[in-house]
């Protein structure tokens, strides 16, 4: 039963949700709150080192897939037939880095890698997310918000609490321990850090360039008339500050988790401008050394897509074009060719695709060493990655051998409502044709076990207790052109940025807490 207690801390919780920006918009003028976990889930120590430890590992591996890009090539073709968004993709990238020309943009991975903890496998990976890896910002928000919870609502707190009690119903999770998640923090810093890199770059080309046009002026004995020449941003009048970009969906509801990202960076005196890929067209243009320009803005040192991951997000009915879509996808490719930090890139996104995730968990820890990776890395990415099979023919023969609530079959989308469970995979198996076979994969189900205990629920205001609940682990992870980006607390260079956790009735099949059933959730060591 809910009593009086756990409803009042909920109602809180609620209240402190919308006054720290945890929350999706509704309409123009109104939000609701995110759905969340009263109480976090719990993670072992040693589970969660070694994800920390190795995660890291797996951002190293995906920068190396994503720059090779004869591999990458190989890699999607065979899947072009059967999903015109990725054949669009391959030629965007071909377009990109076609020679003599080189792309000229700085890689900034942000990536969000899923795990859920299978209970004989440990973790294992899910996906890669490497375009649009949201909601950083909400997973320490959700963190925060139990912090809150446990100080200020402690008998509720520990009514709810994921950790086993053998002594008594209000003593053990006052003082457990939340794990620490700055998710928010360290994504703004790594944006940052690549922010002021490229902006840093462009000043020391100014500098130079009028010391150069002073020295050249001298030279001629030419007395200069006027200083402010000199000091005016080459090309750029109007911003020679830091900006960053933030490339966005249009009536997009999931805003907050953005503009939390968006405030972080403004603390550290960034601009930040928000546009759609159709607000862009005709408004970028090259200055002088491949410089970016946006027009009304001036120079872009950063660019973050929140957006580009489906066909919809390059429409624009109001353009005439010989290929859907075309004209806006000639604006991504136009950014990549000038030097500004971008994640993803169009290679990133290729390099976590489904795709590219089945083709390197088939490979042996000798064989990813191909990716920058010594045999000792390659051999703990190895025990992170679970078991993809490629669609074949005899796949549906696989199905009907075994049981199919051991598999997922999953094609290339991104988001919610792009695998296929249980009885449904056999009957989509038997629809498809042999040359969209490639475009799909068979993936091991994972059995995470669930809590203990049963969990509390909010969604829109209403109270619901979960008996099952399953949580999906995603970890954040920063790299510029292949190197860590995030300092850790003693000052040294990690790829490792917080994490997101998203739980759900092991019952339901969508757990994304934008699109599907999950709420947001955080964790708590249970030792």
């Amino acid at each position: 039963m809910i009593n009086h207690t756990s409803k009042q801390a909920a109602q809180d919780a609620i209240e402190w949700a919308l006054t720290h920006g945890m929350a999706l918009k509704t309409t123009p003028y109104s939000a609701v709150h995110t759905a969340f976990s009263l109480t976090p889930t719990a993670i072992s120590t040693a589970r969660y080192n070694k994800l920390t430890a190795s995660v890291g590992l797996l951002g190293k591996l995906i920068h190396f897939v994503s720059e090779n890009h004869d591999f990458l090539s190989q890699a999607i073709a065979p899947i072009t037939k059967g999903d015109p968004f990725f054949n669009a993709l391959l030629e965007m990238h071909q377009a990109i880095h076609q020679a003599p020309e080189r792309a000229k943009r700085l890689p900034l991975l942000i990536m969000r890698s899923d795990f859920m903890d299978d209970d004989a496998l440990g973790p294992k990976l899910i996906e890669f997310n490497g375009i649009a890896a949201g909601m950083g910002p909400f997973g320490q928000r959700i963190h925060e918000l139990h912090k809150f919870l446990q100080l200020q609502a402690p008998e509720a707190f520990n009514k709810w609490s994921a950790l086993v009690s053998t002594t008594t119903a209000t003593a053990p999770s006052t003082h457990s321990k939340l794990v620490a998640n700055h998710a928010l923090a360290n994504l703004a810093q790594g944006i940052a850090k690549a922010t002021f890199k490229i902006n840093a770059e462009f000043a020391a080309i100014e500098v130079t360039t009028t010391a150069q046009n002073q020295q050249d002026r001298d030279l001629k004995t030419i007395p200069v008339k006027s200083s402010a020449l000199l000091t005016q941003p080459i090309n750029n009048k109007l911003s020679n500050s830091a900006t960053f970009l933030m490339i966005v969906q249009a009536n997009e509801d999931n805003v907050y988790d953005q503009h939390l990202l968006e405030q972080a960076l403004q603390a550290k005196g960034i601009r930040t401008i928000r546009r759609t890929f159709r607000e862009l067209h005709g408004k970028l243009s090259t200055g002088a050394n491949d410089r970016l320009i946006l027009e009304g803005v001036g120079s872009i040192d950063s660019v973050y897509l929140r957006a580009g991951y489906q066909y919809c997000d390059y429409h624009a009915h109001d353009l005439i074009s010989k290929v859907c879509c075309e004209s806006l996808m000639q604006t991504r490719i136009f950014i990549e060719k000038h030097r500004v930090a971008i994640n993803a890139t169009v290679s990133q996104q290729l390099a976590t695709s489904k795709r590219v995730q089945m083709l390197l968990s088939s490979m042996t820890a000798e064989q990813l060493t191909a990716f920058g990776l010594t045999l000792d890395e390659a051999s703990s990415v190895k025990q992170l990655l679970g078991e993809m099979r490629p669609v074949t023919t005899d796949s549906a023969a696989l199905i009907s051998q075994t049981t199919a609530e051991q598999w997922v079959l999953k094609n290339q989308g991104e988001g919610g409502g792009h695998c296929i469970f249980d009885n449904d995979i056999l009957p989509k198996l038997l629809s498809l044709k042999p040359d969209e076979y490639q475009a799909w994969s068979l993936m091991r189900r994972l059995q995470p076990t669930p809590r203990p205990t049963p969990a509390l629920t909010v969604r829109k205001g209403e109270l619901q207790k979960v008996e099952d609940l399953i949580s999906e682990i995603g970890m954040f992870t920063v790299h510029i052109d292949g190197k860590p980006a995030i300092n850790d607390l003693n000052g040294e260079q990690q790829a490792y940025a917080g994490y997101l956790i998203r739980s759900k009735s092991a019952r339901t099949t969508e757990g994304g807490v934008h699109s599907g059933m999950g709420v947001l959730d955080s964790l708590v060591f249970s030792d």
